[in-house]
């Protein structure tokens, strides 16, 4: 019998999962101006660290949900879906890419990560 090999992960696999991502906490003592990019760019390390993946696609409707009380009001917690997916094209950067879509919920209150199969 092999050994399993210390610091190589799993295979990946295409998967999604919903996370209650704190803005508030990343962008605290932040200039009032870079307050929006730096919760885009939050949300984009957050799915690298979570989804082991460095190409990171924030949708449309997830970006305009953060900017939507302009670039300093920002909402505290934000809902988010990260998917993990296939690569169609080959660019060298790996064989999956991480989509970052916006889930809108009442209250955040008892939410926790929901994990399910990519569709």
């Amino acid at each position: 019998m092999g050994k399993k090999e210390k610091g190589k992960p799993n295979p990946l696999g295409e998967v999604s999962r919903d996370y209650t991502i704190n803005i508030h906490k990343a962008v605290h003592k932040e200039t009032f101006k870079r307050k929006a990019p730096r919760a885009v760019s939050h949300i984009v390390r957050f799915a690298q660290k979570n989804m082991l993946t460095e190409d990171v696609r924030v949708d449309p409707q997830l970006n305009e949900a953060i900017w939507a009380r302009g670039i300093r009001n920002l909402p505290r917690r934000i809902r988010v879906r990260l998917q993990r997916k296939k690569k169609e094209e080959d660019d060298g950067k790996g064989k999956y890419y991480t989509l970052a879509q916006y889930v809108p919920v009442d209250s955040f209150a008892n939410l926790k990560t929901e994990i399910t199969k990519a569709q």
